[in-house]
């Protein structure tokens, strides 16, 4: 559809995309309805992992011409267009090299990164991974720079499985549910893990995670609720295991964008290949299309991205 240009505010940069890739928050949104008021969505809503160009500035710190990774707030993110409006301290300027779908990743990495430093020492623990799509890919990765001896990954499609052992995982259980669970038991000697990360985003994996963690252990639920209205969980079993449990919201408020650069560095740098991750790239103009591969989790896709 068309759409008029965004409305630009004082500090504001006009940003014309080059690649907006598919977060599993925006299929949150679109399929489940997460944080929507209002129906249909604004033009190009919700995406919020975007490279492009800045064609206009009212900030100082941005030029016409400057490439840039922007990292908007969900909540006002429409990187599905071509063109959007950002404001300053959500934009990070990047080099004029480097594939423009790759360096986009650099947003959700960030978000890994950022969570990542909550933890307590995690050094020479079990960490167990539930999901093991690109947010999955990347807590393996962090994990294991961050000493983690172990990593366990739970995820059955057998693609995203075999791709985390690139990014760390020694490990792998291909089933769900109470297998999985009883999988990681047999792993750990019926102990759990020390660690579990939810990255899935679904009710059932919210529990689950609790029954995989030993007693005392941690849980990072990363993955995002279905929707708005309240959940069942397993109350009983978190509150017998004494675990310890969190979310992580709001890199895009950390001063300098601090994780985002990391992510960056580390992406450039080749420190971390994820040229795999993003692995199907379709034309704007198939965004439903892209939306449905993304959500189908068919084997051989990763990461969706859309290019302007």
């Amino acid at each position: 559809m068309d759409a008029p240009y965004p409305e630009m505010k004082p500090d504001d940069a006009l940003v014309q995309y080059e690649i907006a890739s598919i977060c599993g928050s925006d299929l949150h949104i679109v399929n489940m309805g997460w944080n929507v008021d209002e129906w249909p969505l604004a033009p190009g809503y919700p995406g919020h992992e975007g490279v492009g160009r800045v064609i206009d500035s009212r900030s100082d710190s941005f030029s016409a011409g400057d490439r840039v990774l922007a990292v908007p707030h969900i909540w006002n993110s429409f990187g599905f267009a071509r063109y959007q409006a950002v404001d300053a301290p959500h934009l990070l300027k990047l080099p004029n090299t480097g594939d423009a779908g790759e360096i986009s990743l650099a947003q959700q990495l960030g978000t890994v990164i950022f969570a990542a430093m909550n933890l307590p020492q995690v050094f020479g623990q079990t960490a167990v991974v539930m999901g093991q799509g690109s947010a999955g890919l990347f807590w393996d990765f962090v994990l294991k720079r961050m000493g983690v001896e172990r990593v366990i990954s739970i995820e059955p499609v057998a693609h995203r499985r075999e791709l985390g052992r690139q990014y760390g995982v020694d490990s792998t259980i291909d089933v769900t549910g109470d297998a999985a669970t009883q999988a990681v038991m047999d792993l750990t000697g019926g102990k759990g893990a020390d660690l579990v990360i939810e990255a899935v985003g679904s009710t059932p994996t919210l529990s689950q995670s609790f029954h995989v963690a030993r007693d005392e252990g941690q849980v990072v639920l990363f993955g995002l609720p279905e929707g708005k209205g309240k959940v069942l969980f397993d109350f009983d079993t978190w509150f017998r295991k004494r675990v310890s449990a969190f979310t992580r919201l709001g890199a895009q408020d950390e001063p300098g964008l601090a994780s985002f650069a990391q992510a960056l560095d580390w992406i450039v740098s080749g420190q971390i290949d994820v040229g795999p991750i993003i692995s199907h790239r379709f034309p704007g103009t198939e965004t439903q299309h892209a939306f449905d591969v993304a959500q189908a989790r068919e084997e051989g896709v990763v990461k969706v991205g859309l290019e302007f």
